[in-house]
């Protein structure tokens, strides 16, 4: 659109086309291109400097959020900081409506992530506040729901994403990934949230995969009990784990499957 605008203005106010001297094609390609898209991944690279204010910053408000059963707030900093706000999530572990729910649970997930290098979901630390403990995660923002991406033209990237979002889910047995909580920034990250139901025992695989991620793949089966428990044991316990750990043999024997039927140029992404 900016370039159609350019293109009418020199046509109706500005001199002749024909008297105008081309421009250099690397400057021709400076006015036309596009804006780079937002990235809301504003954590990257900087792990440690925002787990470190969202742990230790004073909180200055909540707004209750209408949507999630699990009844988050969203928690903001006073102004000036490195941070807006969080989502404010208080859940004890147990099981108050029949379903596994722990805002430890959150903070195992972004944990994992990191462990994993995917960097899709995002911070998550715990926090206390007055009488409250809580998982506090970060608000990420400007982002698009995942159904209102939907109909766009979307890039290689947006297909990993998805591989890898399949994968994870398997892994920690997230049985409630739902499109509420999948959010997409303009430059076409993928964020996974909402995890308190995740790390149960159960030893199910919820999503059917058809694609692999060779360098997330890799990762995972080089996990094992001691690099886990260092990373997630004060989020998880023992039992959680191990049950992690069978899933992650069980998708080795659904991918070796897959493998020898497809080939590994079918199966495996970059």
């Amino acid at each position: 659109m900016r370039t159609v605008l350019v293109a009418l203005l020199l046509a109706c106010g500005g001199p002749s086309l024909f008297n105008v001297r081309a421009p250099e094609p690397g400057l021709l390609r400076a006015q036309t291109a596009a804006p780079p898209a937002a990235s809301a991944k504003i954590w990257e690279g900087r792990n440690g400097e925002f787990e470190a204010f969202i742990a230790t910053a004073p909180l200055d408000r909540f707004e209750e959020i209408p949507i999630g059963v699990t009844k988050p707030r969203r928690a903001f900093f006073k102004p000036g900081g490195l941070l807006e706000s969080v989502a404010w999530k208080v859940l004890p572990p147990g099981r108050p409506k029949g379903y596994w729910e722990s805002y430890k649970s959150e903070i195992a997930a972004y944990e994992l992530d990191k462990l994993l290098g995917m960097g899709m979901v995002p911070v998550a630390v715990e926090k206390r506040w007055k009488h409250e403990i809580a998982a506090a995660i970060l608000w990420v923002a400007p982002v698009n729901s995942w159904k209102s991406v939907q109909a766009r033209p979307k890039p290689e990237k947006w297909n990993r994403q998805a591989v890898v979002m399949k994968m994870f889910d398997n892994l920690i047995c997230n049985k409630d990934r739902n499109l509420g909580n999948l959010l997409v920034d303009d430059d076409w990250n993928v964020f996974l949230i909402d995890h308190s139901r995740a790390f149960i025992e159960s030893k199910d695989l919820p999503v059917r995969m058809t694609r692999v991620d060779r360098e997330v793949w890799s990762r995972m089966l080089s996990l094992d009990e001691p690099a886990l428990a260092a990373a997630l044991g004060k989020w998880i316990d023992g039992r959680a784990r191990r049950a992690l750990l069978a899933r992650r043999d069980k998708m080795k024997v659904v991918i070796d499957g897959l493998v020898k039927t497809s080939g590994q140029d079918l199966i495996f992404i970059q």
